[in-house]
């Protein structure tokens, strides 16, 4: 059974915007762009830094570490910018009833969880 966690409502991150949550016992940042939201572990995999504290760009769905400026795709969660050089973790999300809900982190293909 996959076991969804809820963390907020909709209205409470800004189009375009991002806010830092807890999710089973994880910091994670959720990124939304228009009605759908993203999660990834909020935590640069260079240099352990909120990336929640650093820029997102919705057109790109990027965010960027403001420790080094790496930058990451919040849907994918791959580095799209150096130094790092590990993606980040990224979750399943469902919205029901308005309510943000956050699941498992996913498994990349032909990968382990991080």
């Amino acid at each position: 059974m996959v076991d969804f966690e809820a963390v907020g409502r909709l209205e409470e991150i800004p189009d375009g915007g991002m806010k830092q949550v807890i999710a089973h016992g994880e910091p994670i940042g959720l990124y939304r762009v228009g009605d759908d939201v993203y999660a990834v572990h909020d935590y640069c995999t260079h240099e352990q830094t909120e990336l929640t504290e650093g820029e997102f760009d919705p057109d790109d769905c990027e965010v960027e570490c403001p420790l080094h400026g790496s930058r990451f795709n919040v849907v994918t969660g791959e580095v799209r910018i150096l130094p790092a050089t590990k993606p980040v973790a990224t979750y399943e999300v469902k919205i029901e009833d308005g309510m943000v809900q956050v699941g498992p982190q996913r498994v990349r293909s032909g990968s382990r969880r991080d």
